[in-house]
């Protein structure tokens, strides 16, 4: 049994979770769910990233407090992902003691270290709105591929980065005017001295290997020190002895994972150290730990976040899984295309489940952008879902309570000759699921299903049972076999859908230990309804 935590990227709590969050929490889900099944004790953690000049900017604008805003946002982000069966262990924010107490631990500890150091420099101050721009509240074209629109920090057509400065014909995101450059003096972490460190855990594989690819290009350019600090007015925790300067938000956001760890550990401090201080002496069945991530906050994750743990000698992760942005029919996400949908808008209209099954049958361990094509989600997942899998359970379930009392008998040789096959594809789907080509295993899976209705179609129990009632009992049995396996294998993807034949079966939860026990001589109960079929016109709904 291993020993995991796992993390998905914080959501910022100035807005609705929309299905391109979605597609990082589902893959980081089924991740988990597969390692819980497996019979590891996995721990998934997650919190919302709450400061920042947004967020201040944003609750003004509401006439209500940062601290309500944020709150009230938790709420929402929380129940869109429980819509989805996103199973956090824990869902906390980045407003806390703990975190407030963390970031000034690795604060003190990078000083000490001397990784910490005082520059003066040059900034965007927005005259109108009178406050220091921070990056995300600036706009203009990318400096190195000219793509408009970029962020300050950024670019997500080239993933080029730079300076705020560097932007062509820069503008404030609020007014829309452009800013002037103000000096302040800031607080920088010496990303720089870091670097001989950063080359050995990358040396350790944490990432693949196009995104070694990428890193080894930022250190061929040379690591930049980094802005660690904001002036007031922002919304924040204050920098040690400095009441007009505060942590940048993106320091105390992946804190926050450390923060929430901690919170969930209810002050167990042999458990909380046990996850996140780097001792493996004195640390018998350590965690590993895995983040799961999108490709544009890659920099903050595999440069600064490892610069920051090392300082304060905490572990450093194992893995940082990174995936590629979301797009729908082809684009980027829309309002004004009817395509920038909000997780409770599609909860209104469609079952989450045909949304989960649709992005693991994209997803991959690469990091290429997936496409949320509309059409094809409605083909995919009635051809799919519908016709192949769900068919089964209806078909198999109807037959054996009209002819057989809802009981199962024995298996027919020939299908279980087929059975045992499939069976033996069960590692390498495994394995695929492990590795992130969720795509990969959905075709594995999809390949016993199809398998299953063959046999099913060519045995025709219905015909059989007129003649033959006992060796169309144990053709339903073997089918029904054929449907538990497929189930359990699908279990990540589809955790309600599989409670639900778990209940149909009258079974215990299938895990990997009780995937291939047979079920035999039993009752099953009566069937009842599974998923609905998708029509195109609620995807036009959803879309209008």
């Amino acid at each position: 049994m291993r020993n995991i935590l796992v993390t998905s990227a914080l959501p910022y709590a100035n807005g609705s979770i929309h299905l391109g969050h979605l597609l990082e929490e589902i893959q980081t889900d089924i991740w988990v769910r597969l390692q819980k099944f497996l019979g590891h004790n996995c721990v998934y953690i997650c919190a919302d990233d709450t400061h920042g000049t947004a967020i201040m900017l944003s609750a003004k604008k509401n006439h209500e407090s940062p601290e309500e805003l944020i709150k009230r946002t938790q709420i929402e982000h929380m129940n869109d992902f429980k819509g989805f069966y996103i199973d956090f262990d824990n869902y906390y924010t980045t407003h806390s003691e703990e975190n407030k107490a963390l970031a000034e631990q690795i604060f003190l500890a990078a000083k000490e270290k001397g990784l910490i150091y005082q520059q003066e420099i040059e900034q965007f101050y927005c005259e109108t709105c009178r406050i220091f721009l921070p990056d995300r509240l600036i706009k203009g074209t990318c400096p190195k591929c000219k793509t408009p629109e970029q962020y300050g920090d950024n670019c997500e057509n080239c993933s080029a980065t730079y300076n705020p400065q560097d932007l062509i014909d820069p503008y404030c995101v609020e007014c829309k005017n452009k800013p002037i450059l103000k000096k302040s003096t800031h607080y920088f972490f010496s990303i720089s001295k870091s670097s001989d460190e950063l080359k050995k855990w990358l040396a350790q594989n944490p990432v693949r290997q196009e995104i070694k690819n990428k890193l080894n290009e930022w250190f061929t350019e040379g690591l930049k020190d980094w802005d660690i600090s904001r002036d007031a007015p922002y919304f924040g925790f204050n920098i040690p002895g400095e009441p007009d300067k505060y942590f940048y938000v993106w320091l105390d956001a992946p804190i926050g994972y450390i923060a929430s760890t901690m919170n969930w550990c209810h002050g167990d401090q042999t458990l909380f150290n046990k996850i996140w201080l780097n001792d493996d002496k004195n640390n018998p069945d350590p965690f590993e730990i895995f983040h799961f991530i999108g490709k544009d906050i890659l920099y903050f994750h595999t440069l600064f976040w490892p610069c920051m743990l090392k300082a304060a000698e905490f572990k450093l992760p194992k893995k940082i899984f990174v995936h590629g942005f979301l797009t729908v029919n082809g684009q980027k996400m829309s309002k004004s295309r009817g395509t920038f949908i909000t997780a409770s808008t599609y909860l209104k209209l469609l079952d989450p489940e045909l949304l989960r099954y649709y992005y693991a049958s994209k997803l991959t361990s690469s990091i290429d952008d997936i496409d949320l094509n509309l059409e094809d989600f409605v083909f995919k997942v009635n051809s799919e879902l519908i016709n192949k899998f769900i068919n089964i359970a209806s078909r198999l379930g109807k037959l054996i309570e009209k002819n057989f009392d809802l009981q199962l008998s024995v298996f027919e040789p020939e299908g279980e000759a087929l059975l045992t096959e499939a069976k033996a594809a069960i590692p390498g789907i495994i394995k695929l699921y492990e590795d992130l080509e969720y795509n990969k295993a959905l075709k594995e899976i999809m390949l016993i299903t199809e398998t299953a209705n063959k046999y099913i179609n060519d045995q025709a129990p219905w015909e059989v049972a007129k003649t033959n009632k006992e060796l169309a009992q144990a053709i339903c049995t073997t089918g029904i076999n054929f449907l538990k396996l497929i189930t359990g294998l699908l279990k990540p993807v589809l955790p309600a859908v599989t409670a639900k034949i778990e209940t149909f079966l009258i079974i215990d939860p299938i895990n990997y230990s009780t995937l291939t026990k047979p079920i035999l001589n039993q009752k099953i109960n009566q069937y009842s309804h599974l998923l609905e079929r998708v029509e195109l016109a609620k995807v036009k709904e959803l879309v209008e």
